[in-house]
This record gives structure tokens, sequence and C-alpha cells, in this order.
């Protein structure tokens, strides 16, 4: 892992960017980047399943699922922090992937601030087993 940070600071807002394991960060919450069946699979979803516990997937499972686009919340389970934010980016290929990927983050920031979380990880959604090139995820 790198050890390279790079802060911003917008108004009030500090935002940080940095590789590192989102299951060991402090911060109130971080996001999944899920599949519409919310099913913890592999990569980072599958790190927050064995880190966390089946209490993750079983409020997942209760949940069933959410539109590409679109993002849900659960408990954080034994994780460190207080909640897991399951956002579903776009698969590259499905058309109109920048819009539903801006969606999916626009969609986690507003759980974030409708949960009164003062900080959250947001790993590059849509980057992994879906394919986004990583310079598109970081531009939306």
């Amino acid at each position: 892992m790198s050890d390279q940070r790079v802060r911003i600071k917008l108004g009030s807002t500090d935002l940080e960017l940095l590789e590192a394991d989102i299951t060991e960060l402090e911060v109130d919450a971080i996001v999944n980047a899920a599949n519409e069946h919310l099913k913890l699979g592999g990569g980072v979803a599958g790190a927050i399943r064995k880190r966390g516990g089946p209490s993750i997937q079983k409020e997942c499972d209760r949940i069933g699922g959410t539109p590409v686009g679109t993002a849900v919340i659960t408990g954080a389970g034994d994780l460190p922090f207080r909640h897991v934010i399951h956002a579903v980016g776009p698969k590259m290929g499905e058309g109109d992937e920048d819009r539903k990927l801006a969606s999916a983050v626009r969609a986690s920031l507003a759980l974030a601030d409708r949960h009164g979380l003062r900080s959250i990880a947001l790993p590059a959604i849509s980057t992994g087993n879906f394919g986004v090139p990583g310079d598109r995820c970081v531009s939306q």
C-alpha cells in the first residue's frame, strides 16, 4: 500500500485521497462498491464480509437489493465504524456509466449526511470487477 496522501480543502470539507485498506480506516462509515443484489462476494465486499461478520450480509439480505446508481446503509458488524454504505455503480459497457457512477456517489453522500456521519471512506466504485477505468471514476 502507498503512504502517499493528497489532501484538498473545499470550504469546510476536507478531502483526502489515499491508498489503504478501507476496513481499517478511522471513519464513521465506509462505502462498499456493491452489486444490485447486495451480495458481499470478493474484493472490498469480501473483506467487509470477512472482517465485519455475518450481520452485515444479513442486513443486506433483509434489504434485498438496490438499483444501479443508488445506495443503502447497514450497520458495520464487527468493523470499527458505525455503518457501511452499499453503493451500486455501473458495469462498463452497460451505457451511461458516468451518470450512473455519479448518481451512486451522490446517493452515498446523501445517506452519510442523513445519518449524521462526519467522515466516510469512499473507494473507486465500479473500477474492480465492473471494469470502469479509474480515471473516469475519479472525474465523477
